[in-house]
């Protein structure tokens, strides 16, 4: 790859500041997305290659209400396997997309279930072993705004696109053509930011009460957020919900994964102009993003005192601020909506994370590869088996030199502890994602795995500094229902066609795939394995059958042990299995 110098060239060139782009937003039981490539002129002149979700960077807002079924398929149209993984979202594991269920190229995923989240700022992002990075650096991602009765009743902006708007804050490194590195060894040369996918983005606002939904989705960077002015702002929500009343505050550290929902006034302003800043120049060491981080023995990150982001204080995003709407929101709330943690009375079970080095020097401790309890991470491996319904305390405990995102997939929790201390009044709601400090730094929290089980597709959880995550900071558990009857059962949407689980599974060397066509597809109807990464390794069938039911072996003799998916594709339509080889 050529030397990469972006940061002389962004200098030397005068780019004019952009609109920024709002995603569009679709509400509804149905969303029909693909996924795709494209291009993006971030630059005049200049084609960028990207990935979205049916837009050429990024994906649409998608509106969902509380206790609604919604049914989404994903067309992907790119030349790869990926996954879509609902970030913060309480959904059966099946439809969670981690690593173990890829959607091939040319395959529509089609996840449905009952919206159980309280009203709140998620989003959607890719999650396929050694592909994460790279897709949601190319662009792949997209908000999911949850509605719901308590939050209705409560007098808040809620005009999308007006006064209540998304906002993404992305870095990303940029070689000499203006093309996106997705190679992890230059994520250092992150030099350049994006928010909603603009480059020096500017936003028109009423001057009102405005309500912004932040999402930090950089593959390392954390964000301070802060204004120009040094005014304080009003942090009404985290990652899972409300609060139970405003936090105002004039900073606020935001690290990879993380959501916050803030009110800010404008109240009279109209003709100014301010900035949303990143303070970086207050991040604290040890954080990535901060001035310093590890240091200890000389180590560092490569690139890490190049990059002329860290620890500088630059624009987020420049609000021009316009009349107000004719019925505008001119004050905050004093209370929002109730929280009720777990108690830790009723914990059935504590359970110790430590958060460690491979190499334990000092380049090691800074730069990885991390690892949970001494072990990294393999798909082949189920960490934890949960009983379903446990109320669970997680004690985390982080012994490298830098700090760590941590986010657990299935369930939000209510952190009960942050280096022994209780954390501050605006991280004391529903929380996906917390960030351990560094050098023996710890956290604690305490969440309940309630209403779904599977003891075939694992939760996932991990650092989400994705180049942490990629190099095996990650852990998997399953949800076991101990009952005979089950709390609920899932049905897939009437098909044409239905996969079974292979047998025998786990097998060496042979495995038997059965399936049945219930009707004439008249559709070209193919069997294809993948390996873990999405590389496709045998095709068993591509044919057009008749309906029924039918078998077929597939032999794995040349093949190292692993996981493996069979995919049962007719017409643009597919089923998935997983296979476990185990020599």
């Amino acid at each position: 790859m050529k030397k990469i110098t972006m940061l002389l060239l962004a200098m030397s060139i005068a780019f004019s500041q952009n609109q920024l782009i709002i995603p569009p937003a679709m509400t509804g039981n149905n969303f029909e997305l693909t996924l795709q490539e494209s291009e993006m002129e971030f630059f005049p002149g200049i084609f960028t290659q990207t990935m979205g979700v049916s837009f050429p960077i990024l994906g649409p807002t998608l509106i969902m209400e509380k206790g609604e079924e919604v049914n989404i398929t994903f067309d992907n149209q790119l030349p790869d396997t990926t996954t879509i993984h609902w970030h913060g979202m309480h959904v059966p594991a099946e439809f969670d997309g981690g690593p173990h269920t890829p959607i091939p190229p040319n395959t529509v995923w089609n996840p449905h279930f009952t919206v159980k989240d309280h009203a709140s700022t998620m989003w959607y992002h890719p999650h396929l072993m050694h592909k994460t990075n790279e897709h949601v650096q190319m662009g792949i991602a997209g908000f999911v705004i949850v509605k719901d009765d308590e939050e209705a009743l409560l007098d808040l902006p809620r005009e999308y696109g007006v006064d209540d708007i998304p906002l993404v804050f992305q870095t990303k490194t940029l070689d000499d053509n203006y093309q996106i590195v997705t190679n992890m060894d230059s994520s250092g040369l992150d030099l350049y930011l994006f928010t909603n996918g603009t480059i020096d983005a500017y936003f028109d606002v009423p001057a009102q009460i405005i309500r912004f939904r932040l999402l930090n989705g950089s593959s390392e960077r954390s964000f301070n957020i802060g204004l120009d002015n040094n005014e304080s702002f009003s942090v009404i929500g985290t990652d899972g919900g409300l609060l139970a009343e405003p936090v105002e505050l004039n900073q606020l550290l935001m690290s990879p994964g993380e959501r916050y929902e803030i009110l800010v006034d404008l109240n009279d302003m109209t003709g100014d102009t301010i900035s949303i800043m990143n303070f970086g120049s207050t991040i604290p060491d040890g954080v990535y993003g901060a001035g310093t981080v590890g240091g200890m023995g000389g180590s560092s990150i490569p690139y890490y005192a190049d990059n002329s982001l860290n620890g500088s204080d630059f624009t987020l995003l420049e609000l021009r601020i316009t009349n107000p709407t004719d019925a505008p929101i001119t004050s905050i709330p004093a209370s929002l909506v109730t929280v009720s943690p777990w108690n830790p009375d009723d914990v059935d079970e504590t359970r110790t994370i430590q958060f460690s080095p491979v190499n334990m020097g000092p380049d090691g401790a800074l730069n990885g590869p991390f690892q949970f309890n001494g072990q990294p991470f393999n798909i082949n491996v189920v960490n934890y088996e949960i009983p379903l319904n446990n109320v669970e305390i997680w004690e985390l405990q982080n012994q490298s030199q830098i700090a760590h995102p941590f986010h657990i997939h299935d369930v939000q929790f209510t952190i009960l502890e942050i280096d022994g201390q209780a954390p501050p009044l605006h991280m004391q709601g529903w929380k996906d994602v917390v960030l351990v400090p560094p050098q023996n730094g710890t956290a604690k929290f305490i969440t309940k795995f309630e209403d779904f089980s599977d003891t075939s597709v694992p939760y996932m959880y991990h650092c989400h500094i994705l180049t942490h995550e990629e190099t095996g900071m990650m852990g998997q558990f399953i949800v076991i229902d101990t009952s005979s009857a089950g709390i609920e059962e899932f049905e897939s949407l009437p098909t044409d066609f239905t996969l079974y689980n292979p047998f025998p599974n786990p097998f060496n060397p042979n495995t038997s795939i059965r399936f049945d066509i219930h009707v004439d597809a008249r559709n070209v109807s193919r069997i294809q394995i993948f390996d873990i990464t999405g590389r496709l390794v045998d095709t068993l069938i591509e044919d057009i059958l008749e309906p029924g039911i039918h078998e077929i072996q597939w032999n794995g003799s040349n093949q190292p042990s692993g996981v493996y998916f069979v995919v049962l594709e007719i017409g643009n339509h597919a089923q998935t299995q997983k296979l476990i080889l185990l020599k």
